[in-house]
C-alpha cells in the first residue's frame, strides 16, 4: 500500500517545506489515500491549488497540477472543469485563500454546484505570510494582527458552503484522519460541488501564539474538542460549549450546473 501511495508523490520535490509538526502532510496523505481507493486514472485527474502553506501541496503530487494565484483556485478549477468535463478536479486551499480573498469565488462555486471537490486546509491562521488571523480564526485567538485576541466571529465554513448551495459539505480533523480520508473520497464521488473542511494544526504560527503546545498536544486538542455531528446534535446546549461537530453535514444529490 505505502509503495502505491508513494507513486502519487513527486519524490524530487521532497523533503517538503512545511514546518515540523504541521498537519498539512496528514491532509495530503488523506487525499492520496482517497485517490488510491477511488482507482481513478491519473490522466483523468487534475489538482488546482491556491497560495500559502496549503497551496504548496499541489507541488508534491505526481499528477497534472495547477498552482493558481491567491484566492483564485476555484476560478481556475472552474475553467479546467468546463474545458474538460471528463476530468476529476480537486481544489486545495487554505482557510484564508478560500474564505478571505477567495470568499466570493467560494460562494459562487457552491452556488453553481459545479463538479469540483474543494479541500480547505483550516489551520486557523495565515501561516506562511506572517501569522495574521483569517476568517476562520476562532474568536479570542491571538495572532500577529490581533495580539490581544481576535474579537471577530469566524465563519462556520460548512454552514457557509451549504447556505451558498453546496451539495456535499463535510468536516474532519487531522487527528480523525480515517474519517477525513473517507469524506474526501465521498466528496470526489459526489457529482456536484463538494467542500471538505480539513481542520489541521499550525504549531509555528497558531499554536505558538496561543500557547497550545506541541504538535502532539494539538492533535489531542482536536481529539477532545471535535464530536461526531449526530452525537453533537443530541447534546444539551450547555454541553456543546467548547465542542465542534464533524462528519458529513449535508449530502444532497442535485442536478449539476451543466446539466
Amino acid at each position: 500500500m505505502e509503495e502505491a501511495l508513494e507513486g502519487y508523490l513527486r519524490s524530487g520535490m521532497l523533503p517538503h517545506m512545511w514546518c515540523a509538526g504541521c498537519g498539512n502532510g496528514i491532509v495530503l496523505h488523506c487525499l492520496i489515500r482517497a485517490l488510491h481507493e477511488l482507482e481513478l486514472p491519473r490522466e483523468k485527474l487534475a489538482v488546482v491549488a491556491g497560495i500559502g502553506c496549503a497551496g504548496r501541496a499541489a507541488g508534491y503530487l505526481n499528477l497534472d497540477t495547477l498552482h493558481a494565484t491567491h484566492g483564485r483556485a476555484l476560478t481556475f478549477a472552474t475553467g479546467v472543469k468546463l474545458a474538460n468535463p471528463d476530468l476529476t478536479v480537486v481544489v486545495l486551499m487554505g482557510d484564508g485563500d478560500a474564505t478571505a480573498i477567495g470568499g466570493n469565488h467560494l460562494i459562487h462555486a457552491a452556488r453553481r454546484d459545479l463538479d469540483l471537490t474543494a479541500v480547505v486546509f483550516n489551520n486557523s491562521i495565515y501561516g506562511m505570510t506572517g501569522g495574521q488571523h483569517s476568517p476562520l480564526t476562532p474568536q479570542g485567538s491571538i495572532s500577529t494582527t490581533a495580539p490581544e485576541g481576535s474579537n471577530q466571529r469566524p465563519f462556520d465554513l460548512p454552514h457557509l458552503a451549504r447556505g451558498a448551495g453546496a451539495g456535499f459539505v463535510a468536516r474532519a480533523t487531522t487527528y480523525h484522519h480515517r474519517l477525513l480520508t473517507r469524506l474526501i473520497e465521498n466528496g470526489i464521488r459526489h457529482r456536484g460541488f463538494a467542500l471538505v473542511e480539513a481542520v489541521t494544526y499550525c504549531p509555528t504560527a497558531f499554536g505558538r501564539h496561543n500557547k497550545m503546545g506541541s504538535p502532539v498536544e494539538g492533535l489531542r486538542w482536536q481529539r477532545d474538542h471535535f464530536v461526531d455531528i449526530e452525537k453533537y446534535m443530541g447534546l444539551p446546549e450547555k454541553d456543546r460549549i467548547g465542542k465542534e461537530p464533524m462528519g458529513l453535514f449535508y449530502p444532497a444529490p442535485e442536478p449539476e450546473w451543466p446539466d
